[in-house]
């Protein structure tokens, strides 16, 4: 997908990322870093999914394995459990679903209630996943993250953290290819937070014009760590300001989807910043 591609292909629609586009995390677990245990009861996990569309949100992204630092694995019959009748209740109103997994069993059946991308953590390494995105046909996002979410957090150590994430994602995009997945369909995702530190970070944000060359771009900082360590703001939910600046910054830089937890915030740095770029 040419980065001069506006839009985005989904398993029955499209995007349109010109002007950015927001996603809204909707983590029902009990122990993400920043929502873990907000969000359990289906019911009002679709209420809150149908709140952040409101506020703006174009793709409510369900997750039911947590994957912050030093989070362990869950048994696919609890992520089933506790992604599929939110994934069901949101796309029965009409919500663009993104399945936040890398179980090939939890995608496939989040896509036949409804979901329309796939976003993986371990850019779809795991055995059957490129198949099954390039056969229903979904969006993707590949991301790119040092080690797993059990260690990822110990000494991350790049010699160049830009020209490594880059490599990996153009190596994982040709394999996904290779597999029958349409390039339209693919966007990027740096990884945030997943194995750097708040200097790796930095550099990846400053970074972002590089990788789009090869496909549109995912950024995910919202509330992270690093944000708290160079504001002060210890708990997540007072990092969201800092979110919305990271929202502008990396529109600017070429990031065209946002992956966050405060709508209403990022939607105004949004729109301040694809006005500028418009203006330009």
């Amino acid at each position: 997908m040419p980065v001069s591609a506006r839009r985005w292909r989904l398993r029955t629609t499209e995007l349109d990322l010109s002007r950015g586009v927001l996603m809204g995390v909707l983590n029902v677990t009990p122990d993400s870093f920043s929502d873990g245990g907000l969000h359990l009861d289906p019911e009002e996990a679709v209420e809150h999914g149908l709140a952040m569309v409101h506020q703006g949100a174009e793709i409510i992204d369900v997750g039911g394995e947590s994957t912050r630092p030093g989070s362990e694995p869950v048994h696919e019959q609890v992520e089933l459990d506790r992604v599929l009748p939110v994934v069901e209740g949101l796309s029965g109103e009409g919500v663009t679903v993104s399945i936040d997994t890398s179980k090939p069993v939890v995608a496939e059946s989040a896509f036949s209630r409804g979901a329309e991308i796939l976003n993986d953590v371990t850019a779809c390494r795991q055995p059957g996943m490129a198949e099954l995105v390039a056969e229903v046909g979904c969006g993707v996002v590949l991301m790119h993250m040092m080690g797993t979410p059990e260690d990822m957090h110990l000494d991350p150590t790049y010699d160049d953290v830009i020209a490594e994430v880059e490599e990996f994602l153009v190596q994982r995009m040709e394999l996904v290819t290779a597999a029958g997945v349409d390039p339209s369909s693919i966007v990027i995702d740096p990884g945030i937070g997943f194995g750097k530190t708040a200097d790796h970070n930095l550099s990846l944000i400053n970074g972002l014009e590089t990788l789009t060359r090869h496909a549109p771009v995912v950024l995910g900082a919202s509330r992270k760590r690093f944000l708290g360590t160079i504001t002060g703001a210890s708990s997540p939910v007072d990092r969201d300001l800092a979110t919305a600046v990271i929202t502008t910054v990396g529109f600017l830089n070429g990031a065209r989807v946002f992956r966050v937890h405060d709508v209403a915030g990022s939607k105004q740095a949004l729109a301040l910043a694809a006005a500028i770029v418009a203006a330009q």
